[in-house]
Parts: structure tokens; sequence; C-alpha cells
């Protein structure tokens, strides 16, 4: 199996009050084609950063990262903004769309500045609302983001981080701003995605969401405190009891 993502010794070290803050000390990891993991730990333990700079977003301190063989460390701001736009795709708890711009504008917005794609914006509107109507939203297509509920435009965010057909996914409490019913809806497609094929990295405090992964990262000051693999051929209630036992192993 072909490696995406492989992680050694990050270290990510911010100075406060000329101070030294290791958010990130010496994390390794490697993430195989089709895997779909989970991140979790303590509030403050590092979660998101380790997300953003694994990805690219923020700037390591030290260590190295290959994505897909290539080392970010060495890539221009303009080469990391390029491979983000057409290899990775990305899934905020908050939405980020473009307020001026229809629900389906907004997820085709990436494909229409990519180098990746060469196509007619019509080809590309219908690739959109391919993956809208994948994920049951395609009735929203021409509505402005204030007149669909939180549940379809996380949705949609997932096929706007689609629709370059990323090498892998990255996702930061991807359901943290919804209900449950919602939440559990977008963990549905999330997983759909990866059953697909898509591999993802997802930043988690819930364990039922964990739960629908193939592997957890705890990561506790910075470091990783342990890794869990998970048996999708168990029940959801099985996965979810068998995870929460091992985070209170972990401390959690």
């Amino acid at each position: 199996m072909n490696t995406v993502l492989d992680v050694k010794d990050l270290c990510k070290t911010y100075i406060v009050n000329k101070r030294q803050n290791n958010v990130l000390r010496n994390v390794s990891f490697s993430v195989d084609e089709g895997e779909m993991i989970a991140v979790m730990g303590p509030s403050g333990s590092g979660k998101s950063t380790l997300l953003y700079t694994v990805s690219g977003m923020d700037a390591m301190t030290a260590g190295k990262v290959e994505f897909c063989g290539s080392d970010i460390s060495k890539m221009s701001q303009n080469e990391l903004s390029q491979l983000r736009l057409d290899d990775m795709g990305f899934v905020f708890q908050q939405m980020y769309m473009m307020k001026n711009l229809s629900v389906l504008d907004n997820i085709i917005l990436p494909a229409c500045k990519s180098k990746k794609v060469s196509e007619s914006r019509s080809q590309t509107a219908d690739r959109g609302r391919s993956l809208m109507r994948k994920l049951g939203i395609s009735e929203v297509a021409d509505n402005d983001i204030n007149e669909v509920s939180g549940g379809q435009l996380q949705r949609a965010a997932i096929c706007r981080a689609m629709i370059n057909e990323p090498r892998m996914l990255f996702a930061d409490e991807p359901t943290g701003a919804l209900n449950r019913s919602s939440s559990e809806e977008v963990m549905d497609e999330l997983c759909r995605l990866n059953d697909d094929g898509t591999t993802v990295m997802l930043v988690t405090h819930d364990a039922r969401v964990a739960a629908k992964c193939t592997r957890v990262l705890f990561i506790v000051d910075g470091n990783i405190k342990g890794e869990y693999n998970i048996d999708r051929n168990k029940s959801p209630r099985d996965r979810e009891r068998d995870l929460n036992n091992w985070l209170l192993e972990m401390g959690w």
C-alpha cells in the first residue's frame, strides 16, 4: 500500500513573550492510501497544529513531512499553495464560504483556480452538481449560503474539498458546529468518501466521530502517546465502547 503522508521527528515551536512554546515535539507517524485517521487529545495538546503543519498551512520548526514522496519543507509558498489546491482537500469547523456566491459556485471555485483541471466552466459545474447529488444536497445548488442548514453547508464544504479530486482530505473538527443528526450525516459522507478510496485525516474531540475511522492517534502535550486500530467489522456501538475504554487507559 502506498504511503500518502510520512512524518518524521516533526517539531513546531512558537515564541510567545520571549518564551519558547513547544507545541509539537518529535512527532512521527505515517498515513497509508485509503486510511481514515482521527487525531484526538485534550484541549491545547497540539491536534489542530499537527493538522495544519503536516498539510503545509503552517511552517514546521524542525523535522520532515513528505506528501506523496515530496518534502513539503523544501517547497516555496507558491508551490505549497498549488499543492494544497490540487492534491489536498480541507474541511473546517467553520465553513468559510463566499457570501456573494451560490452554494454551487462556492463548490467549484477551487477547480476554476486550479491548473490541474482543464475543462470548461459548464463541465466543472456538472462535476460540482454530481458531487452535490452524491452528498444529497443537489436541491440547494443555486441557493445563497444563508439559505441552507448547517449540515447542508458542511456537506457543501466537503464537495468543495473534493472538487479537485485530492489525494488526501484534511478535516479540523468537521462536526464541531453541528447538532447530533447533522454530525452523523456529515460523518457518513466522509466514511463513504473513504470507502471510495479517499485518504482522510481528521481532528475531533468526539469519540463517536473517531470510532468511524480506521485508526486513532492520541496526542498529549505535543507528543503522540498512543495509536489505536479500529475494527470496522464491529458494530458502531462496540467500536465506540472499545475506543472509549482505550481512551480512558490513555488518560482521556
